[in-house]
């Protein structure tokens, strides 16, 4: 009989346990792993600003690139997490770190939705396109602009080609991972109507769906639905 009294004690402390540990991987790293519906889902956050190889301030939220990529890994090689769902609000960020990110995420067997929420602006936009399935909020943006740079610049050749193959690195990526030609990506790239201090495009849901660069217009609930179908068709 105390056998029997104690099991849901037992159980409620191992649930609990679980639990925290979930909340740990949800504050340390952005990420938590669902298994209470048909699938086991792997959920990826990608905020604020994606950090590269220096660190930035306490006070800005941020996406480290050396907490991601193992996460990828491990989910890659995992033998429960079944699909993964990338959540996107960024402003963008590091150029390597960003690309690094996506060309991983790109790059995996299992099955990959994106959804863009808020916004998936700059390097967001790779990170975006990079999933095998990518949809955005009606209310979210993207903002697609030139490469750009803080601090000294060398006003030589070399510095304005080294700008000039980085542009082409995440031009060719974000074409070949989406349905948006690299004419018309360098034309909204270079696009000076829309932002008054910068050349560039604002792209909202429909804009981003319609111009071949996002799959579907959606939210939460049409994301998972399609990862759920990509993972029961493979």
């Amino acid at each position: 009989m105390s056998k029997d009294k104690n099991e849901p004690v037992r159980r409620e402390t191992h649930e609990s346990r679980v639990l925290q540990e979930q909340l740990k991987d949800m504050v340390e790293t952005g990420a938590v792993v669902t298994d209470n519906g048909r699938h086991t889902v792997h959920c990826l956050t990608v905020i604020g600003q994606i950090e590269g190889h220096y660190a930035l301030g306490s006070d800005n939220k941020t996406t480290k690139y050396e907490h991601v990529l193992p996460q990828l890994v491990a989910i890659e090689e995992s033998t429960e997490i079944e699909g993964v769902l990338i959540l996107l609000n960024t402003v963008g960020g590091d150029i390597e770190a960003g690309l690094a990110i996506a060309e991983m995420i790109s790059g995996m067997r299992k099955p990959t939705v994106s959804l863009v929420l808020g916004g998936g602006h700059s390097i967001g936009v790779p990170l975006a396109v990079s999933a095998k399935r990518s949809f955005i909020a009606p209310s979210a943006t993207m903002t697609i602009h030139p490469v750009r740079t803080n601090g000294l610049v060398l006003g030589v050749p070399q510095a304005f080609r080294y700008f000039q193959r980085m542009q082409e690195r995440i031009t060719r990526f974000v074409c070949e991972h989406s349905n948006l030609s690299e004419a018309r990506f360098a034309e909204l790239c270079n696009s000076t109507d829309e932002l008054t201090t910068d050349m560039g495009s604002v792209l909202d849901g429909n804009d981003a769906v319609r111009e071949g660069l996002i799959d579907e217009l959606g939210s939460l609930g049409d994301a998972i639905a399609a990862l759920y179908r990509m993972i029961e068709n493979q």
